[in-house]
């Protein structure tokens, strides 16, 4: 959980500091906007397959540590770098080594947890994405004042460097104690056929033969986390446009949302989702989904459409909170339908497609419905609610459409041949 914390905030932080790295280092908003997008999500999402097939065969909590200790050195060179190409090749080294946690850490939570309390122990796992990003939103209301000075600052051993330089040092650093913390952390035994690693194509084989359950399974999470990405990248404009709130003040309130609502949110759905594995209902991690998706229907349609901003603010503690739902349950269910031998093949799978797709529509279908539908910015609000309609009931009519297929690939998960 520390871990992906402080991969969050390392992932984030560079978005917060836009205006000064432009002023000081001269850079225009597509060069930004390559800095911060492309270099870490190409690396981060193609790498994550080798990786977890790395993973697959040798030690997994090995993989992770060094992950940790190259991406919290990489975002320290970030405030070394002096120009667009040296903060290129430091992004692109956050990347890499981010892509060595998430396949590995839910491989290996899952041989660590029994089926009964492994959703609990995927949402503490995922408690690291809302804390994170709820600290880093906090950290960039927060410093919005400080890094907009423009004298140097000296460091020891470092020398002169600028203020918002000195942020990349403070969240990068203490990575490399989290790095050391993971190996005081037991590798546990596999729990079928020990180190046998099958090749791609029969993970590939396996999933065609499961067509229906990982269909509803990657599209429908992908379609939730659609709708979150396009709120986290708009809400703090929303909160601005529509309420005339200061940006500094809209991004705080995001981040304490996330950090306190959002924890709740997916802990909770975690409880839920291994209660229902109690009662012998195997397809819990989908209704849970469902649970999520129903409860941001109603919420985040609700926020933009209120004209109080008291109102919207009300309603945004509901929507951080089924946001967060079913993250923790999905998880366990990218992990518990793949045969162990591929569980860090078939979980990278499933990461790369709903990053890959979800981050880049998200924040797009919200821009675009504004510009190209409404054609006029003030009505961000209604473009949040029209991607949120379809995304959300797009999400829960796939999963109601593999609730069956999911049940029965589970029950044959380990009698099949694959």
């Amino acid at each position: 959980m520390l871990a992906n914390l402080s991969g969050f905030i390392d992932r984030l932080i560079m978005t917060l500091l836009v205006e000064p790295m432009q002023r000081d280092l001269g850079l225009s908003d597509t060069k930004t906007g390559l800095l911060i997008g492309l270099p870490f999500a190409v690396f981060y999402s193609l790498l994550g397959l080798p990786i977890a097939r790395l993973a697959d065969r040798s030690s997994r909590r090995n993989i992770i540590a060094v992950g940790i200790a190259l991406w919290s050195v990489m975002t320290a060179l970030c405030g070394l770098a002096g120009s667009f190409w040296r903060l290129l090749f430091a992004r692109v080294g956050v990347g890499v080594g981010e892509a060595t946690l998430q396949a590995p850490a839910v491989s290996l939570i899952a041989d660590l947890f029994p089926r009964e309390r492994l959703g609990t122990a995927m949402s503490v796992y995922a408690m690291g994405v809302f804390v994170g990003s709820g600290l880093a939103y906090f950290i960039g209301g927060w410093i919005v004042g400080l890094v907009s000075a423009q004298a140097m600052w000296t460091l020891p051993v470092i020398g002169s460097i600028r203020p918002w330089q000195t942020v990349f040092f403070l969240v990068g650093l203490p990575g490399l104690l989290i790095a050391l913390l993971m190996m005081t952390v037991k590798e546990p035994v596999r729990r079928e056929e020990g180190r046998r690693v099958e090749p791609i194509s029969t993970l590939f084989a396996y999933m065609r033969r499961n067509l229906r359950t990982f269909t509803s399974l990657i599209a429908g999470f992908t379609l939730s986390a659609t709708v979150n990405y396009g709120i986290a990248i708009w809400l703090a404009t929303f909160l601005v446009r529509t309420h005339g709130w200061p940006a500094s003040r809209a991004g705080m309130l995001q981040g304490v949302l996330t950090m306190t609502v959002g924890t709740l949110g997916v802990l909770a759905g975690g409880r839920v989702a291994d209660a229902l594995v109690r009662r012998g209902i195997s397809d819990g991690p989908l209704r849970v989904g469902i649970i999520g998706a129903a409860g941001m229907l109603v919420s985040a349609t609700a926020y933009p459409l209120t004209d109080s901003a008291t109102a919207a603010v009300a309603w945004l503690v509901v929507v951080n909170f089924f946001a967060a739902f079913p993250w923790g349950a999905a998880s366990a269910a990218a992990a518990e339908l793949v045969p162990n031998r591929m569980r860090a093949q078939g979980t990278a799978i499933f990461y790369l497609l709903l990053n890959l797709i979800s981050f880049a529509l998200g924040p797009w279908a919200v821009a675009a419905i504004t510009d190209h539908v409404f054609g006029d910015k003030a009505y961000l609000r209604y473009s949040l609610v029209v991607v949120n309609v379809f995304g959300m009931v797009g999400a829960i009519s796939l999963f109601v459409f593999g609730l069956s297929a999911y049940r029965k690939t589970l029950a044959q998960r380990d009698t099949v041949s694959v």
